[in-house]
């Protein structure tokens, strides 16, 4: 059985501020690490209305670190949509054409079944006791909720960072599904300089004494500092030296003089530290783990015989990359090698390499040539798609 509930806010992870799909021990979800999560909920976002033929919907990917409050503003922070910039009404992305859904991935905190989320099991937080998550599992999951919607074929999936790698893995699983896709800023595997940031972030976190093993909410404690320290490591690799250079340089915070001792000096440390504070208001510490864990895994060359081409065989999505020039998390080169593979498979593909100093973030941001980009590709797509160009 599945029911949709909209219910009483009693915290995000169980009972979040968003509809809730939950499916009941009768529909398990597969996972990856060999086992079966049952039952489990996503929580979730739409934008719009599906038309008759149910052929405008767009299925928007989360990154690391979002989550399904894309165009609304956030029960948390109170702060707008992390696209809000995007999608609504007369956007890029318009509202009043295209019917927008954006899930809380499995494994994340703000109500899709997590590790702060409670076993019902043992009527605990799962802890680490959640299996681990995989982007094919992410992806199997938002499968079931565009199946209850009654959507055979997505008009577009799009996304950044680890939402771009959805997006390539649902071009790759269930291309027969997708009409057209928009991987940003992504690449089709991790690196190991990516692992490897993420490690001394998960580090972080697992060596704050409030960590307890992830049974932290058991004992009444969060592993703040360790979760700040994290996201103060991540947050230098989304941005590029000329972004810092240029917003920061050597800049003192709120003195005239070098203190000599070790607090916030510089600007850029303020700023970080900033970062790091507000970070733990709206993220679980485990999720944090999870969600690192399940990029670190992404490898979708190896999951077809090493070939990234074969992941694409086929296929009759239309694609669109976008890189950016000072993205050194996942550089242009990781963008061209995903286009190379699908001109090799035969596939529809389009590329663009937009030129800023605004590093990895930048598709968060507010960039004239992205939106340009995307609102390009969906109006070709969408003609393409007999969708008519609305108002």
């Amino acid at each position: 059985m599945v029911a949709v509930t909209r219910r009483r806010k009693l915290n995000e992870a169980d009972d979040p501020s968003s509809p809730v799909l939950r499916f009941e021990p009768g529909k398990p979800l597969n996972l990856d690490a060999g086992t079966l999560l049952s039952p489990f909920q996503l929580a979730y976002q739409t934008y719009g209305e599906l038309n008759a033929a149910r052929s405008n919907a767009i299925l928007v990917c989360h990154a690391l670190t979002g989550d399904q409050h894309v165009a609304n503003t956030h029960p948390v922070t109170g702060k707008p949509g992390w696209w809000d910039v995007l999608i609504g009404p007369g956007k890029i992305i318009d509202t009043r054409r295209f019917f927008v859904i954006c899930s809380n991935v499995i494994g994340g905190c703000l109500g899709s079944t997590g590790p702060a989320s409670t076993n019902p099991a043992t009527g605990k937080p799962y802890g680490l006791d959640l299996p681990v998550i995989t982007i094919r599992d992410m992806v199997r999951a938002q499968s079931m909720l565009i199946d209850h919607f009654g959507i055979d074929r997505l008009f577009c999936v799009l996304g950044g960072s680890m939402g771009g790698m959805q997006v390539l893995e649902w071009a790759s699983s269930h291309s027969e599904r997708v009409f057209c896709a928009l991987p940003i800023a992504t690449g089709a595997r991790h690196s190991s300089q990516n692992i490897a940031f993420h490690e001394v972030g998960r580090q972080a976190v697992m060596a704050d004494p409030e960590w307890h093993g992830g049974k932290y909410f058991e004992v009444g404690r969060r592993p703040e500092k360790g979760l700040a320290v994290a996201r103060m490591a991540a947050h230098i690799t989304y941005l590029s030296e000329a972004a810092l250079h240029r917003k920061f340089g050597r800049n003192l915070q709120d003195r005239d003089r070098l203190t000599f001792g070790f607090d916030a000096d510089f600007q850029i440390e303020s700023y970080l530290r900033h970062q790091g504070i507000t970070f733990v208001d709206r993220f679980d510490a485990n999720s944090y783990l999870y969600m690192t864990r399940s990029m670190d895994y992404f490898d979708l060359a190896a999951d077809h015989g090493g070939r990234l081409a074969e992941a694409f065989r086929n296929s009759q999505t239309r694609f669109c990359l976008v890189s950016f020039t000072s993205d050194w998390l996942f550089p242009t080169s990781e963008s061209r090698e995903i286009v190379h593979a699908l001109n090799a498979a035969g596939a529809s593909v389009s590329f663009v390499e937009i030129e800023t100093d605004r590093g990895h973030d930048a598709f968060l941001l507010d960039e004239p040539e992205l939106f340009a980009a995307i609102n390009g590709f969906l109006r070709s797509a969408a003609r393409a798609r007999g969708l008519d160009d609305g108002p």
